[in-house]
């Protein structure tokens, strides 16, 4: 039997080999202690584990928001928001709690007012009749570096929509 011959018979089922395509985000829902929820994305699995906890699973290209917030006796200890693409298996990522494996970032913010401010952005988006999974990527990173900045970001139109759409359909 030659190596090649080795590898394919042993090589994992392809329930297996799609677990390992997928990126999972593990949730947790302890009311006012531990919190961390899905704002938007498609879900392609999803498993429950108890009634506080379960893990969402997304396919490569997606996209999602994920929202983590905890406090203890003093008050919030964290609070942040990340929208992230879920990437190919042995694409480059990068890591992020709860996130297996990881994900391409394309926002990250820290701290309630710049996530409520990412949270009214997205519900502008919703106004719009557009699903926050199919916004162009290149919106949430001008957000991601305007908020961080601390400067007026640029509100998501159907126009740009609409020009990502174009642009996806002629990508390679």
């Amino acid at each position: 039997m030659t190596d090649n011959e080795a590898s394919l018979s042993h090589s994992p089922p392809s329930s297996h080999r799609r677990e390992a395509t997928l990126t999972h985000v593990e949730l947790t829902w302890i009311e006012k202690k531990v919190e961390h929820w899905l704002r938007f994305g498609r879900r392609a699995e999803e498993q429950i584990l108890d009634r506080r906890r379960s893990i969402s699973s997304f396919t490569p290209g997606s996209v999602f928001g994920f929202v983590r917030w905890a406090s203890n006796d003093y008050g919030t200890v964290v609070s942040r928001m990340d929208i992230v693409r879920a990437v190919e298996a042995g694409e480059r990522h990068q890591t992020l709690p709860y996130v297996r494996p990881g994900g391409e970032i394309l926002l990250r913010v820290d701290s309630w007012p710049k996530v409520e401010r990412v949270l009214q952005a997205i519900d502008v988006i919703e106004a719009l009749g557009v699903e926050p999974a199919d916004a162009a990527p290149d919106y949430w990173r001008h957000l991601h570096n305007r908020i961080v900045a601390g400067h007026a970001f640029r509100t998501y139109t159907r126009e740009q929509h609409d020009a990502w759409l174009k642009r996806r359909s002629v990508a390679p």
